[in-house]
């Protein structure tokens, strides 16, 4: 394929995935405690012509390397009755998978009653998926009777949050870089849980920008197919 024709392919197929990217962050604009994503973009391999007084080099284009998370605060919303909570700082809640025993950390602070073991005598904190909310020693949380009372909600941390993994649901695990989990530094807040930081202006920027470099991708192959065309009416 004509370099030209595939560079501008590229170009107009990972636009269309940053699309895919921003729509998301708009479609979670009301979504507690999401974060935004954005994509990150790596020029492809360059290769080398040599040219009429010196080597000329020639790009394959971008793509989408990878998507980074925007771990920023959102804004702090109350939340009256049940268990609601936010963290004020740095910091994750954890919760645990009752079936994989896997630990996952959120921001998400939307909490409920849930039953343990099929124990029915005894309630545990639990998010909406059902997944057990750990203390700050990673164990569940006993509930009492009260269900409008405050209960030790641990929060937890790394050395740093780059490339966590995303499992969905505004979950997040951590990888090798991000080290041991820490003991988190950021306040509980009961009665209140974390909008999304998702600016709804800055997204409009970025669909427009996206749209734009779309728009060039396919401005690119048309010029290029009229190139080729003069060309083989001349060859003719």
């Amino acid at each position: 394929m004509n370099q030209s024709f595939y560079a501008a392919a590229v170009a107009a197929s990972q636009q269309q995935q940053s699309l895919n990217v921003v729509s998301n962050n708009i479609a979670n604009i009301n979504t507690i405690a999401f974060k935004t994503e954005q994509a990150q973009f790596s020029e492809l391999l360059y290769r080398t012509y040599q040219g009429a007084e010196n080597e000329v080099f020639r790009g394959s284009g971008s793509r989408i390397m990878q998507t980074s998370t925007n771990f920023a605060d959102g804004a702090l919303m109350a939340r009256s009755g049940g268990q609601n909570y936010a963290i004020n700082g740095d910091g994750f809640f954890a919760v645990r998978n009752p079936d994989t025993n896997q630990i996952s950390y959120t921001r998400a602070g939307s909490f409920h009653w849930g039953n343990l073991e099929n124990n029915v005598n005894e309630f545990y904190l639990c998010d909406a998926e059902g997944n057990y909310v750990l203390d700050q020693n990673e164990q569940p949380i006993l509930m009492g009777e009260d269900a409008e009372a405050q209960y030790p909600v641990g929060v937890f941390d790394f050395i740093n949050t780059n490339d966590m993994q995303h499992i969905g649901n505004n979950k997040f695990v951590p990888v090798e870089k991000n080290g041991d989990v820490l003991a988190g530094t950021g306040q509980v807040v009961f009665g209140a849980v974390e909008g999304s930081n998702a600016d709804l202006a800055t997204q409009f920027t970025k669909i427009i920008e996206a749209q734009r470099s779309y728009s060039y991708a396919l401005k690119m192959v048309q010029t290029q197919d009229e190139i080729e065309s003069t060309i083989n009416s001349l060859r003719g």
